[in-house]
């Protein structure tokens, strides 16, 4: 499933080959530095270029001997490279290698991510125009409020995907950070114009000023941003799961040829998307709390952090790319019936109107708690199993005392709720 509906760039990101590259094109870019300066010869920095490769089984079978992923890496690149490997990691020390090299992962997974929100955008003002004026029933506590229509709920989540859209660029901005300072981030046999010059090359800028690695409050901030778009996206397929219940049916996940909803009853159609979107969303909001707990680490650093964003970076990156494109998928399949929407729009029998002549008697000089009185009353009466209410209504001699004929038909039009629906889309797409 995660295959089906996850970008491959994003998975290809996160595996080791790249990773090695990544950290091969930091050494080479630190040595080029170097070379200007005059301090690595150019034919050992030519003779790198050339000759270094990444020959990820060696770098493996190293690492069960040494224990420490850099030292492998080096020690593999070595071999391909000869003699002038010694001058590979000059004045380095493994996380400036190790965050520089994730920044610019995590930078390039916050644009994957970006670009499926787009995706997603788009979708939603298509679907937010269709159903402009599809009219349902807004609710409030799980209860029948006032009309609404489709289309503002779509509108009211593309300006949340937006946001979200707005605050992935924010963390991108955030993590987009290299160091190369050295064991206690003193530059103490490193100049800084190196930094400055792979910086640069690899789309960082140079973080002001770093311990023995980048401080974790970026990353935090990062996974962060991806619980709050994973939250978004739970939020959205909550409310479908809500409409698909038997007792709404105003919308439902397609359900194609072959599809079974239950192993014992063969009448089930399930939400199974929506619901399996929600759950990944906890697992990423999960891991935000892991970020957050990365931030304090010992002195100038620790490596409890490590073993934590090994899981919890690439997993975020993959699930909420996954998430994403997921929910567009059920976007796009997405049943929508306006008939059972016009329905349930009449199912208490007219209460939704109780607010439009509750101001209509207000506006006749009533008081508004006499007023409230009043149709609190009548609204009861018929929650209780009465006549409709507007019939109610038209019989209340504490109304019609108040009130002629027309102006409490007045009072029963759908479409006064609705006037205002152009507006709202001017200020959310224009």
């Amino acid at each position: 499933m995660i295959d089906r509906y996850t970008l491959p760039r994003m998975k290809a990101l996160w595996g080791l080959r790249n990773k090695y590259q990544t950290w091969l094109r930091i050494e080479i870019l630190v040595l080029e530095s170097l070379a200007e300066q005059g301090i690595v010869p150019r034919r050992a920095l030519a003779r790198i270029q050339s000759s270094a490769r990444v020959d990820v089984r060696a770098i493996q079978q190293i690492e069960q001997v040494s224990k420490h992923d850099v030292v492998a890496f080096l020690t593999a690149v070595e071999r391909s490279v000869g003699p002038a490997g010694r001058y590979l990691h000059w004045g380095l020390t493994s996380s400036d290698i190790l965050d520089t090299a994730l920044a610019i992962q995590m930078k390039e997974a916050a644009r994957i991510i970006q670009r499926a929100l787009d995706h997603l955008l788009r979708i939603l003002v298509g679907m937010a125009e269709m159903h402009k004026q599809t009219v349902m029933i807004g609710r409030s506590h799980g209860m029948h409020g006032e009309p609404i229509t489709f289309g503002l709920k779509m509108a009211l989540w593309y300006e949340e995907t937006k946001r979200n859209l707005q605050r992935m660029r924010q963390a991108e901005e955030e993590i987009s950070v290299g160091k190369l300072s050295g064991s206690m981030g003193t530059f103490a046999h490193l100049d800084p114009e190196v930094e400055a010059y792979v910086c640069e090359k690899c789309g960082l800028k140079p973080d002001p000023i770093s311990s023995q690695i980048i401080q974790r409050d970026r990353h935090a901030r990062y996974l962060s941003t991806l619980a709050v778009v994973a939250s978004s996206v739970d939020k959205f397929a909550t409310e479908i799961r809500h409409l698909q219940r038997t007792e709404v049916a105003e919308v439902e996940e397609s359900f194609s040829s072959g599809q079974k909803g239950s192993s014992s009853m063969p009448h089930k159609r399930n939400p199974i998307a929506c619901e399996n979107l929600s759950g990944l969303a906890r697992v990423v909001r999960s891991n935000a709390m892991a970020a957050l707990e990365n931030i304090p680490l010992w002195h100038e650093r620790d490596i409890s952090h490590s073993s934590v964003e090994r899981v919890i970076i690439p997993d975020s990156t993959i699930l909420v790319d996954f998430v994403i494109n997921r929910f567009i998928h059920v976007l796009k399949g997405l049943r929508i019936d306006s008939r059972r929407m016009r329905t349930n729009l009449r199912l208490n029998r007219g209460l939704i109107y109780s607010q439009k002549l509750l101001m209509a008697l207000v506006e006749k000089g009533l008081g508004r708690q006499k007023a409230y009185q009043i149709v609190q009353r009548n609204a009861m009466a018929v929650a209780e199993g009465g006549p409709a209410f507007k019939s109610r209504v038209l019989k209340d001699p504490d109304i019609r005392k108040v009130l002629s004929r027309d102006e409490i038909n007045s009072c029963f039009d759908v479409r006064s709720f609705l006037r205002y629906t152009d507006v709202i889309f001017k200020r959310v797409f224009c």
